[in-house]
């Protein structure tokens, strides 16, 4: 482990560990011998190397988890979303895609996962997501997708913020 203040390599020892996110992460507390900066690092299952993703153009790339969190951050973008509540959409992302799938899973599965989840979490990066998801052909598809959410909002999220102000 380099040490994130003074990079000095392997020199530094865990004060504590602990299990978190549901036991599929190790929670690391780590003091630096060097120059005694305290950090803390986060070991998780390397089950992702196994699995492939089908990108739209037929190309095969290796899963990688941050990119789902950075799709989810953007949407999420100056919004009043916790990080934490977003790694924990991806934790349950990851969840669905490692239930269905062994070895590969499609780029739209994947957006298919993230839309269900944001749909519960947000309306307003829901749509954002959707927005760049869907790739809409033309306004209206757009304007109607901001319709159905805004009629379904009513009835699956009535405590949630209203999309668009009255």
């Amino acid at each position: 482990m380099r040490c994130p203040a003074c990079n000095k390599h392997n020199a530094d020892k865990v004060i504590d560990s602990r299990s978190t996110e549901g036991g599929g992460v190790i929670r690391r507390r780590r003091a630096c011998t060097a120059c005694g900066r305290r950090f803390t690092t986060k070991e998780r299952i390397e089950e992702e190397l196994r699995l492939s993703v089908i990108k739209r153009n037929g190309a095969r790339v290796p899963y990688r988890r941050d990119k789902i969190l950075a799709g989810v951050r953007h949407a999420c973008y100056k919004l009043p979303i916790e990080p934490d509540v977003l790694e924990v959409l991806v934790d349950k992302v990851e969840s669905d895609i490692f239930r269905d799938h062994d070895r590969d899973v499609t780029s739209e599965r994947i957006g298919e996962y993230v839309v269900a989840h944001l749909r519960k979490l947000n309306h307003v990066a829901y749509v954002r997501f959707m927005a760049v998801y869907r790739q809409f052909d033309d306004v209206e598809a757009f304007i109607e997708e901001v319709r159905d959410v805004k009629e379904r909002a009513a009835i699956d999220s009535p405590n949630q913020q209203s999309l668009f102000s009255s």
